[in-house]
């Protein structure tokens, strides 16, 4: 299926992906010993998941990143049960991952209207606490966003994936004949013409051992962890960092960056993948594409070029190769269709999947109730006894 090629891509500026918040829950209100009044329980702080809400939204809204809750009302002759204070609710993106000051998780919101609790409200003053009121819970959490993107672009430093972006859309990253023009993520949206909008993420350049944590390293891979899917993007030409480093062919490229996903955390080669390869309009890249294809389709037959520690368990399985050129726009509009077939497909997938294991739960329960004993105490009727 082709989808309307009336698409452009929305910058957002200065992307955050994690915010660090003070949280207190309010104290709650003063007893009242004459008349054994129990004054009320303060306030909670909840995180709540909201659409159309990012964590820049959040820093900007309240820059000062605290939320404390309502104080519970006293105990009084005319309300001996105080009411309880007001609950603050911190308004923050579907897909945010929430952790405590030591790293323990301590929920996650992947829908609309998930809430957590993260500090409680003090009680209000009772006989058991000689009504006095106590104070609320205060704690340091942490907001981390587990996707931010459906798409992340995989590379090399200079494979061209900055001038890929503002090829296909508005936005204006840093694009130079060097490496590391991006050095933080870019994010932004390829809107359709019905309305489909699919999120990219413009990741800062890859290095042979960033697992190690060289260059980017594990932030990098960080973000890659947090998209749906992977476009890996190559310089057909090949890439060498710099005079002092090994030039390295497409094919090698893709290889070492296969690599260094797995050396970082295996479970990112099941993420499904495409493969950009840039720069089509440079002399001799026909030959050199025709080339690559064939190494890929044969994999195991030039992997023996590559040392031991360079040689990936299992290699990428890209669901779509397209040929582009960020300079010309050749190959443009049909990479953009790919991307598209492929979340599609994948939100199949992953609604099959889910249906099927409904389906599943169902069937275990009604056996496990089916074959559960009546109780001894149980009423039977007979069709006798309804009539």
């Amino acid at each position: 299926m082709v989808h309307c090629s009336c698409v452009l891509f929305r910058k957002y500026g200065n992307f955050i992906d994690k915010l660090r918040l003070f949280t207190k829950g309010g104290p709650g209100g003063m007893g009242y010993p004459r008349l054994g009044g129990e004054g009320g329980k303060g306030g909670d702080v909840w995180v709540v998941a909201r659409n159309r809400m990012t964590l820049k939204q959040l820093k900007d809204k309240y820059p000062q990143k605290r939320f404390v809750a309502g104080v519970g009302a006293n105990s009084k002759v005319s309300a001996l049960k105080g009411s309880k204070g007001e609950d603050c609710e911190i308004p923050v993106p579907v897909g945010i991952s929430v952790t405590d000051e030591n790293g323990k998780i301590i929920g996650e919101l992947n829908k609309e209207n998930d809430r957590i609790l993260v500090a409680e409200g003090g009680l209000g003053g009772k006989l058991l606490t000689n009504f006095l009121p106590l104070k609320g819970q205060r704690r340091i959490i942490h907001l981390d966003l587990k996707v931010i993107a459906d798409v992340g672009l995989v590379g090399f430093p200079n494979a061209g994936k900055s001038s890929l972006l503002s090829c296909v859309s508005h936005a204006k990253p840093a694009i130079a004949d060097y490496a590391f023009t991006t050095l933080k993520p870019e994010l932004g949206k390829i809107m359709y013409c019905d309305f489909k909008q699919i999120s990219v993420a413009d990741l800062p350049g890859l290095i042979e051992g960033a697992h190690m944590n060289k260059g980017m390293g594990h932030k990098f891979l960080k973000h890659i962890e947090r998209t749906r899917q992977l476009l890996f993007v190559v310089d057909i030409s090949g890439f060498q960092l710099s005079s002092h480093t090994q030039y390295r062919t497409a094919f090698e490229t893709i290889i070492l960056l296969t690599k260094e996903l797995e050396l970082y955390k295996e479970e990112l080669q099941t993420k499904p993948a495409l493969l950009a390869v840039n720069k089509m309009d440079l002399p001799g890249a026909q030959d050199k594409f025709h080339e690559l294809m064939n190494q890929l389709q044969n994999p195991k037959d030039f992997l023996h070029l590559f040392g031991k520690n360079m040689t990936p368990e299992r290699t990428v399985e890209f669901q779509h190769i397209i040929p582009i050129s960020a300079v010309t726009g050749e190959g443009i509009e049909e990479l953009k269709n790919c991307i598209r077939k492929s979340l599609d497909e994948q939100a199949n997938q992953e609604n099959d999947a889910h249906h099927k294991k409904q389906l599943l739960n169902l069937w275990i329960s009604d056996t496990v109730s089916s074959s559960e004993p009546p109780s001894k105490h149980a009423v039977t009727t007979s069709k006798m006894d309804i009539i």
